[in-house]
């Protein structure tokens, strides 16, 4: 192999490696296997540990899509996920998504387990590769007419009936499912972790609902919504005092907290 490899560089093979894709690894190991050199060998092993921390988390990424198929069979699953529920601003997001099983998402998850850069990649391949979604934003005046509770699941319901397919089972996650539903629903608890529709509706619910906060923030930004997305942090109860309450504050959180400035 040594003579095979003499008119290309240990750096270049290095990059090579460094550079390769999931399925171009395991060959181009294999044929740089017997080259001695040390810069090889180093990059050798590094793309060997890449592949392997790879593989887990497609194996990872495989059971969701499993348990997707051991619940619903072979119809038409769809999972459901919401962000912002414990947020005093902003809305609740919900989304529903259909996948199919192939081609798969690798890297989905539940979205609080992954960076913004990654929930940004996914959601462009979810859409991409979904074959339907729907997401839905339910505002602080539903949530304080109805009650977090109601309004999630009335925004649950919403999202499935905006599909443009027909569930044959519908995967919630949590441990409740909405009433009003025409067709099967199951409750799956940590089911953004452990069912790829779920985690995927989680992703696209995360990543839309923080596109809505951004743009808030451009609007107003004394209350800083681009840092803490709307959720109860003690800078943000202060910008609040400060400041006073907006069309976008959910005024029933705020009420049970004692937050509430008076003349504002």
């Amino acid at each position: 192999m040594g003579n095979m490899t003499s008119s290309v560089s240990a750096s270049q093979v290095a990059g090579e490696l460094a550079s390769a894709t999931f399925e171009e690894i395991p060959a181009l190991v294999e044929h740089y296997r017997e080259d001695p050199r040390q810069q090889v060998i180093k990059a050798c092993e590094r793309a060997l540990k890449r592949h392997a921390k790879e593989l887990a988390e497609r194996e990872r990424v495989n059971d969701m899509y499993e348990l997707m198929r051991e619940l619903g069979g072979d119809g038409v699953v769809v999972g459901v996920d919401e962000v912002g529920r414990g947020s005093v601003a902003g809305p609740l997001t919900v989304c529903a998504v259909c996948l199919p099983m192939e081609p798969r998402v690798w890297g989905i998850n539940d979205s609080k387990k992954l960076t913004e850069k990654k929930r940004e990649a996914l959601f462009d391949e979810i859409v991409e590769k979904a074959l339907a979604y729907k997401i839905v934003f339910v505002g602080p005046d539903i949530i304080d007419r109805d009650n977090i509770l109601n309004a999630t699941m009335g925004g649950m319901r919403q999202a499935v009936e905006g599909l443009d397919v027909v569930p044959n089972l519908v995967l919630i996650d949590g441990n409740r499912t909405p009433a009003g539903l025409t067709m099967p629903a199951q409750p799956v608890v940590k089911g953004d972790a452990t069912s790829a529709s779920i985690g995927a509706a989680s992703v696209l619910a995360k990543v839309s609902r923080d596109r809505y906060m951004m743009e808030l923030d451009r609007q107003y930004p004394q209350y800083q919504l681009a840092k803490h997305k709307g959720y109860p942090t003690k800078l943000h109860y202060e910008l609040i005092a400060q400041y006073g309450i907006q069309p976008f504050y959910r005024r029933s959180f705020l009420k049970k907290q004692g937050y509430w400035p008076e003349g504002k």
